[in-house]
């Protein structure tokens, strides 16, 4: 019974001696989080990025309604002549209608693949850059850990340990200086 009793007590203090180095570890623990998300969209070169995408979405825009319109004319055409055109005219304006139609379908997908590159393209160099940022805050302010703060990954935080201002403020102050858009 003595022999159960101090290989019990020996076991807790080596259980308590191996955790002393997380407790210990725990004393000098800095964390911090990032909202890369809203730093992209507040930053400078993030609200270029995002006028710049702007403009090409509303090009693409008219370019569809142009085609979309010219659809509408020939339908509108095909509804009023219905009853006068032969069927061979009527059968030639109907696969006019769906090659245009197909075309547009066509332009539309296209107009979205190019429009989710160039927002890949225009944030991808942005969210490289913060992290680089993000970096350096973390080795001169010698964070722990720093965590991204996306939606549904972090329940809580204290609104402390949020650094996204300062990586804003940092990136802007950086890309000014080096003269970079």
């Amino acid at each position: 019974m003595k022999k159960i009793v101090l290989m019990g007590i020996a076991g807790l203090y080596f259980m308590f001696l191996a955790a002393s180095p997380v407790f210990a570890a725990d004393a000098s623990l800095k964390i911090g989080l990032v909202d890369l998300f809203r730093a992209v969209n507040e930053s400078d070169q993030g609200k270029r990025a995002k006028s710049e995408l702007e403009a090409i979405i509303k090009g693409k825009q008219e370019s569809l309604e142009e085609k979309g319109k010219a659809i509408e004319k020939l339908k509108g055409e095909l509804d009023k002549q219905a009853g006068v055109l032969s069927a061979e005219a009527k059968k030639g304006k109907e696969e006019e209608m769906e090659r245009l139609a197909r075309e547009y379908q066509r332009t539309v997908a296209d107009s979205q693949n190019d429009i989710r590159k160039k927002e890949g393209e225009l944030t991808g160099r942005i969210v490289k850059d913060l992290r680089d940022i993000v970096l350096s805050i973390a080795q001169e302010d010698k964070y722990t850990l720093i965590l991204e703060k996306a939606e549904g990954l972090v329940l809580f935080a204290d609104k402390s340990l949020d650094i996204t201002d300062s990586v804003i403020k940092r990136f802007d102050e950086a890309k000014s200086k080096s003269g970079k858009k």
